[in-house]
């Protein structure tokens, strides 16, 4: 069975390939078809955005589709950058501009007020159709600098309660048992199973 990934993202499609080994699919991602438009990501909330995605894919393709979105919520920030996590720092926003804006509006902040959490939701639909949804959060604290150069997006900056290394400096094995998007997988995977299992 063929599993679309609806992302051009190769950070996020390598990571989400590795938290769904085992399963008898072949996962791509929206760069192995040609003509997939971008989906508008304007909903206010992680899953509005999963599920339009999802969705809209899947009806294109006419294919299984997991889609998800995953955000950074800073208490200090009340909880921004949220649905903006990727263009937190404007118009050709990169993973280092992000954080540098990040660490520039936390300037001064104690680390006791600097409690932060990654949300991921996760949407699977079938031929335009909504199959299941899984929500995954690893809370943690942002960090006075970036540290480690391993993973992507704010990884640098985000240390998970209950350890001392930053999601980037931990490396992937590490951060693919605990972090935010490997607990929705976890969940999301079971699901994919069902499916495939009752339906195909």
């Amino acid at each position: 069975m063929e599993l679309v990934v609806a992302t051009r993202n190769k950070d996020k499609l390598r990571e989400i390939r590795a938290l769904l080994k085992g399963l008898s699919i072949n996962v791509f991602s929206l760069d192995s078809f040609k003509g997939v438009p971008d989906v508008v990501e304007d909903k206010n909330t992680l899953e509005g955005n999963a599920r339009k995605k999802a969705v809209q894919t899947s009806r294109f393709l006419k294919k299984f589709v997991v889609a998800d979105d995953s955000g950074l919520e800073v208490d200090f920030l009340d909880g921004d950058p949220g649905v903006y996590s990727a263009r937190f720092s404007g118009k050709g926003a990169t993973y280092k501009s992000n954080n540098k804006k990040l660490l520039a509006l936390l300037k001064g902040v104690p680390l006791s007020k600097r409690k932060a959490c990654f949300k991921c939701v996760i949407a699977m639909a079938d031929k335009g159709k909504i199959i299941g949804i899984a929500e995954g959060i690893c809370r943690g604290k942002i960090g006075f600098e970036s540290k480690g150069g391993r993973g992507f997006g704010y990884d640098p900056v985000f240390t998970p309660d209950g350890y001392k290394k930053t999601f980037a400096q931990m490396g992937a094995s590490r951060k693919n048992k605990i972090s935010h998007r490997a607990k929705a997988l976890s969940k999301a995977k079971n699901i994919i199973s069902r499916y495939l299992s009752l339906y195909l």
